[in-house]
Order: structure tokens, then sequence, then C-alpha cells
């Protein structure tokens, strides 16, 4: 259901996005929704059209996902609820197919993720690039205050993020407890 509102507003937005394309656009959402919702390989999923009667190759679904992935979530932002007035920045290590990757990621005071990025390297590059994602994206979902865990790229990225974007509504905090009562430890830049 959300699916098919999701496919008449991307043909309503843009036409050419699915145009040359051998598959109706439902189809190939649904290809990369599964993808990316579900644990499935491109095989898995080449199976599953399969046995609906479609032959479609799994390097096809490879290039549908790299494709229309990222097209998917800018569409999404705009269903984005408005979160509490500050979220926690930290990031975590994690491996992704054999692969050791830092998780960027923000959270608000009730515990529901409001942006995440993915990165290979945990740097002021890619620190920078993810508040440029968080905020420049969508300013009027920008928070109150950031609570960060003192990381060394933190501060500058912070900066350079107020410049960029002219949002000098920031107030970051270093306290562990960003969105409890309480006094907050507090710079101001």
């Amino acid at each position: 259901m959300i699916l098919n509102a999701l496919v008449e507003r991307l043909k309503r937005r843009s036409k050419g996005d699915f145009k040359g394309r051998h598959y109706e656009a439902t189809l190939i959402l649904q290809a990369v929704s599964w993808y990316l919702r579900y644990p499935l390989s491109y095989r898995d999923i080449e199976e599953l059209f399969l046995e609906r009667g479609l032959e479609v190759d799994h390097s096809t679904l490879n290039r549908w996902v790299l494709a229309y992935a990222p097209l998917i979530e800018r569409r999404l932002r705009s269903f984005r609820k408005p979160h509490c007035g500050s979220v926690r920045i930290d990031e975590t290590y994690i491996k992704i197919r054999g692969q050791w990757r830092y998780l960027y990621r923000a959270i608000d005071k009730h515990g529901n993720p409001v942006d995440f990025l993915l990165t290979a390297k945990r740097d002021l590059e890619a620190a920078k690039r993810f508040f440029r994602k968080m905020l420049q994206d969508q300013p009027l979902l920008a928070p109150d205050r950031i609570g960060t865990d003192a990381a060394g790229p933190y501060p500058p990225a912070l900066r350079a993020a107020r410049k960029a974007a002219s949002w000098h509504a920031l107030r970051s905090t270093t306290s562990p407890s960003t969105c409890s009562k309480g006094s907050r430890a507090t710079t101001s830049g």
C-alpha cells in the first residue's frame, strides 16, 4: 500500500527517473525495497522474481539499487517526523560484509533515529559530511541542541556546519545525558 503510493508519487514528480527501463516502476521499487528491508542477496531477489515468472539478472538488481536507493531515501526524508529539540550524536564501529565501518548516528531523547551515515573512516571529513547531511538537507528539522561524546572531529565539524548553513540556533553539549533533566555542560561557538 505504502509502496504503491510511493510509486505513484515518484511517477508524478519525476517521469524521467524510470525512463528507458524495461520493467515497470513498481517492480523496480519492489526489488529495491526487498534488498534494503530484508537480508536478501541480489541472487535471492533474482530467484523471487523468477518464481513469479520474471527474469531479472542480479547485475540489473545491483544497478537498480545503486540508482534508486538514494532517490527513495531523499523522497522518504520528506515524511520524517520532527524530533525533540535535542539529539545525541555518536558513532560505533560495525562489521559489514567482512569490513569494519563507522556508523555515525543521531538519536533523539525518545531513542528514535534522526539520521545516520556509514563511512570507512572516522575523521573530520566524515563528521562534516554527517552534519551536512543531517542539518542542510532538512533545515526545518535541525535540532536546537546536539550532544556529543567530545570526540575530536565534532567541534570543528559543528563549526563548519554552522557556517555553511547559517544555522546559529545550535548549542552543542558534551554531556552524556543531553535530553534528560539536569545541568548540561554547554559550549557555544
